[in-house]
C-alpha cells in the first residue's frame, strides 16, 4: 500500500464535519463540527484524529476477516436480536 492511500486512513477532527458521516462516522463528524463551533468562539480544543472506514475495511480484508464476519452474522436472528449474546460467544472460537 502507498503513502498516499495510507493519508486516508486518518483525518484530523478540524478537517471533519457533519457531510462527513459516511467516511468517519457519526461521533467522529460530530466531534470535528463541534471543535470548529468551538474554535469560533474563542475556545480552543486539542485536536485529535479520526480513523475512517476506509481504514476499517482495509484492516477487514488484509486480514481476510470479511467472510468470517459474514459466516458468524448468518446466524444472528437480526429481526429481536435474541440470539446476539450466543452469536457473539460463538464467535469468539
Amino acid at each position: 500500500m502507498d503513502q498516499e492511500s495510507k493519508k486516508s486512513f486518518t483525518i484530523p477532527f478540524s478537517q471533519t464535519n457533519l457531510k462527513m458521516v459516511a467516511e468517519v462516522g457519526g461521533k467522529n463528524a460530530s466531534l470535528g463540527e463541534m471543535i470548529s463551533q468551538l474554535h469560533l468562539l474563542g475556545i480552543q480544543v486539542p485536536d485529535g484524529f479520526a480513523v475512517t472506514a476506509a481504514a476499517y475495511r482495509y484492516f477487514l480484508s488484509a486480514n481476510h476477516l470479511g467472510e468470517k464476519l459474514v459466516a458468524i452474522l448468518e446466524g444472528l436472528d437480526n429481526k429481536n436480536l435474541e440470539n446476539l449474546g450466543d452469536v457473539g460467544l460463538n464467535a469468539e472460537t
